[in-house]
């Protein structure tokens, strides 16, 4: 008898205390749920087990990644439909301290209370033989620990760890990359205006970028987190900038490289593997930092502040575009995604825009402008999904079908996640003031420079 899709239908609408928002397809072919739309597929009982030894985001994102879950339809529509439901379900009052007991005991927590007790037992008899899934390969150690601390209280984001995790995310292979991002090999927000492409929106970033910090010829810029060189080639090609580049990254630093010898730049530009906590060259006359900050951590956050001020000289300006969160109304209670930080951006952590003006201004800088690209991320996310959609079978061939999908399932869920407003990402330009007011400043705001 064919009945697993509409069991599972059942169990999981008393489990969400809502109706189930997409169609559902099982491994026997059932299906159940509302008609119309993507279906989200079970491809085996491995699937159920995964979700319930993690009930939440992490047991669906693994079976996603394994390649037992699997979507027939369009992956935005359905991620809208299941992510609206488990956002509003994680606002609710108490949902932290539930999430936590489930997280930490799988489907045991959810076994003592009566009212999902019978519909669990019902999942769990779907599921079996009733063993514990190995996570997918692709996914990160676990440290344990708090956002400040990993195991026996040692601290996150040492410059070991950080080296670790930057390998993690950024070391897949260049190749790889280039197939998602495109020729402009930059893995930040675009800035957009109609009808252009994703090169062009990219360009317009860097150059944005330059002429808030009012480039010129001769002037020293730092590039903190340079990735694949992209901005550290524009500044110096169309502003004649001096230019050092960090990133963790040696995969990064080579490709960075090879591209500045081709251009011929090689007198201009300087490509280093070095933290930036390791800087000693200053003052520079500019400090960029595009998509870096999300790295580094609440608890190392002043540290990074408060070393970029060091290495500006006075009325040298920052430029800081970062992800943000929505503050939560408990900040204590802030968890890092688990997803996120098993398969993505281990140890990233993101801020509400404003912590991150509080500490740059703690560290000494003069906040001057802030201009929010949320939009303009949203946009980035869909141009990659789409990119990696054309590329998907040499996307597979150069990583895994893990990693593929865990890239496909990472950006779409965050296209949704800034189109909704749950993310934002922010240009922050700051300025290292001396004495009096730091000089050439535009009197109107955003009127840059040309």
């Amino acid at each position: 008898m064919n009945d697993a899709a509409p069991r599972l239908a059942a169990s999981a609408e008393t489990l969400l205390g809502a109706p189930l928002p997409v169609r559902i397809r099982a491994w026997d072919g059932s299906e159940a749920g509302p008609p119309g739309g993507p279906v989200l597929v079970l491809n085996n009982r491995r699937a159920l087990r995964r979700i319930l030894w993690k009930p939440g985001e992490l047991g669906l994102a693994r079976a996603w990644v394994a390649g037992d879950l699997t979507v027939d339809g369009d992956l935005f529509e359905l991620l809208d439909r299941v992510g609206g439901l488990l956002w509003e379900r994680d606002r609710e009052p108490g949902a932290q301290e539930k999430d936590k007991a489930e997280r930490d005991t799988g489907p045991a927590a959810l076994l003592r209370d009566p009212r999902t007790r019978a519909a669990v037992r019902s999942l769990a008899g779907l599921a079996r033989p009733w063993t514990r899934p190995a996570p997918p390969p692709e996914e990160a150690a676990r440290r344990g620990g708090s956002r400040q601390s990993g195991p026996s209280g040692r601290p996150r984001h040492t410059k070991a760890s950080d080296r670790r995790a930057i390998s993690h995310h950024y070391d897949v292979g260049n190749t790889f990359y280039e197939r998602v991002l495109g020729p402009s090999m930059v893995y930040s927000c675009a800035y957009w205006s109609p009808g252009g492409s994703l090169e062009d929106a990219q360009r317009d970033k860097l150059d944005l970028v330059c002429r808030k910090l009012a480039l010129g010829p001769g002037d020293r810029l730092l590039d903190v987190g340079c990735g694949w060189g992209s901005m550290a080639l524009h500044a110096a090609r169309e502003y004649g900038a001096r230019v050092t580049g960090i990133t963790l990254s040696r995969e990064q630093a080579a490709y960075a490289r090879k591209r500045i010898a081709e251009e011929g730049l090689a007198d201009l530009v300087e490509i280093r593997v070095q933290d930036y906590r390791d800087v000693a060259d200053g003052p520079y006359d500019a400090v960029s930092s595009i998509g870096m900050a999300e790295h580094v951590g609440a608890a190392r956050y002043r540290t990074y502040a408060r070393s970029l001020y060091g290495l500006l000289r006075p009325g040298g300006r920052l430029l800081n575009h970062q992800i943000a969160r929505r503050p939560e109304p408990d900040e204590e209670a802030y968890r890092i995604d688990a997803f996120i930080d098993a398969y993505v951006f281990p140890d990233g952590e993101l801020s509400p825009l404003g912590t991150t003006v509080g500490e740059l201004e703690r560290a000494g800088f003069e906040v001057r402008d802030v201009e929010a690209l949320r939009e303009h991320y949203a946009l980035t996310l869909r141009a990659w999904v789409a990119r990696l959609g054309d590329h998907w079978e040499e996307a597979v061939r150069l990583t895994s079908p893990g990693r593929a999908r865990v890239w496909q399932l990472y950006m779409a869920a965050s296209a949704l996640a800034f189109e909704h407003n749950r993310l934002g990402v922010n240009q922050v330009l700051a300025v290292r003031t001396g004495t009096r007011s730091a000089s050439g400043m535009p009197l109107r705001a955003r009127e840059w420079p040309a």
